[in-house]
């Protein structure tokens, strides 16, 4: 959930030095220590700019998270579902256990702020609708059944990530989540998330 900077002309300059701020004061000091004032002076952008253009902690929180949508990422083809979707849940547990974990700073915040929920509700949609390829292929090679509900099963596979790694405080290692996503791909092969219309039978519920 990195933030993406791209060059341009003075305002993409000026967006990219204050989302910078963001991140950096808001790994710094948390939530309750982001202020516009201190993501201006650390930004160097005027303070009367930032609060023109991002009104509030909010706003610049929310434009953090909508700038982790513009980028160009795709999920990697590592030629089965078991092991596509491994490689999505390893990429959950990198970003959320890094050392200077943006992702989580994110998550924490949008407790805090509506705007910023908004924004990570949407970041994680485009994400997830971005992982449907993966059903997708695992279609094509007649690893699911047609009519699998994608976004049911990336869901299945990601989700006790986050349960475990946010919620209980546990430890998740890349075996733990390779383990999640190995259960996610049986279910589905199994039909668990196949809709029954597609399938000619009934699917599990």
């Amino acid at each position: 959930m990195a933030i993406t900077r791209r060059p341009g002309g003075r305002t993409a300059r000026t967006r990219a030095a204050v989302l910078a701020a963001v991140e950096a004061e808001l790994l710094d000091h948390g939530f309750d220590g982001l202020s516009v004032d201190a993501v201006a002076e650390r930004s160097g952008v005027h303070r009367a700019t930032v609060y023109r253009r991002w009104r509030d902690v909010g706003g610049l929180l929310a434009d953090a998270l909508a700038a982790g949508r513009e980028d160009d990422w795709t999920p990697p083809d590592r030629g089965s579902l078991a092991a596509d979707l491994t490689a999505l849940n390893q990429d959950v547990v990198r970003h959320l256990t890094a050392e200077r974990s943006l992702a989580r700073a994110l998550i924490v915040a949008s407790h805090r702020s509506p705007a910023a929920a908004h924004a990570l509700h949407e970041f994680l949609d485009d994400r997830y609708r971005r992982s449907e390829v993966v059903v997708d292929r695992a279609v094509s090679r007649g690893e699911v059944p047609a009519g699998t509900d994608a976004r049911r099963l990336l869901v299945a596979a990601t989700a006790p990530l986050y349960h475990e790694l946010l919620l209980l405080g546990g430890a998740v290692d890349d075996a733990l989540a390779a383990r999640w996503a190995a259960d996610a791909a049986r279910a589905a092969a199994a039909g668990v998330w196949a809709d029954e219309r597609v399938t000619g039978g009934p699917a599990a519920r």
